[in-house]
């Protein structure tokens, strides 16, 4: 058998070396691989802010008041067999912890009670708590037939009567937090509430349910003395626990509160 000579020896070992340095530098690349990040984790924006009501004492800056005129109480759910939804608000709400010996008839046009049952930290969650309510008969939808009509029988309550603010049982739904997290995916806050309400049922419920809170910073309106800052909850609830039953709108009510002070 004939030998290879020394040049067909050398290329064949030349082949070989480079077969294994590619393949060696292959594998390197492989090891070293870093995977491509798509989605950067939430960096949160915090600041410090502590906003109190105080007595809302009028001139006392450091004491925040609630500006219902620039606030609201909403609510929507799905016209059931479509695709549009019901919506109305509520004209009358406050944010205090109505108790039982204050839930009756007041004689009043204005706030019937202080907005005083809340409290915000905007770095320390834990101090924050959120206390409200809504006057049932005082959803308006726009349309006078439903709210003076359906709806005060199906909502299981009664007539607006004139100059009364009416916090009875059978007219009053209230939330109360039981305990505020910060939001890991905003800046904002995830909030666990009570939900009071007795509906059509014979006695009050209360169920926990979860909403989110956002905060809209302190600021000076252009040409203003005054600071406002807002403060927005959001939560959905079953309104069939509450014994409610309804051929046009679903079970989910959804609720947006939208509240706005300031220090005048």
């Amino acid at each position: 058998m004939k030998l290879l000579s020394n040049s067909k020896i050398w290329a064949v070992v030349v082949i070989m070396v480079s077969g294994l340095v590619y393949v060696g530098s292959c594998t390197r690349d492989n090891d070293f691989t870093v995977p491509v990040q798509l989605t950067k984790p939430f960096v949160p924006n915090r600041g410090n802010a502590v906003l109190l009501p105080g007595n809302m004492t009028a001139g006392n800056a450091s004491e925040w008041k609630l500006d219902k005129v620039h606030s609201s109480a909403l609510w929507s759910g799905a016209y059931i067999g479509a695709a549009g939804l019901l919506t109305g608000r509520f004209n009358q709400f406050g944010m205090h912890d109505v108790v039982d010996a204050e839930m009756i008839n007041y004689v009043t046009t204005g706030q019937p009670l202080k907005d005083t049952s809340w409290s915000f930290y905007e770095s320390d969650p834990s101090k924050i708590h959120i206390n409200g309510y809504v006057q049932i008969n005082q959803s308006n939808t726009g349309e006078p037939g439903r709210d003076g009509g359906c709806n005060i029988s199906n909502l299981g309550t009664t007539a607006i009567v004139a100059g009364t603010q009416n916090l009875t049982v059978t007219n009053l739904a209230k939330i109360k937090s039981t305990k505020v997290e910060f939001d890991p995916n905003s800046n904002g806050y995830i909030v666990t509430l009570d939900l009071t309400w007795k509906g059509l049922l014979a006695q009050p419920l209360t169920k926990s349910i979860i909403g989110k809170l956002s905060y809209v910073p302190r600021s000076t309106p252009t040409g203003m003395t005054y600071d406002v800052f807002g403060l927005q909850l959001t939560f959905q609830f079953n309104k069939s626990d509450f014994g409610i039953t309804s051929t046009s709108i679903g079970d989910k009510i959804g609720i947006e509160c939208n509240m706005n002070f300031n220090n005048k």
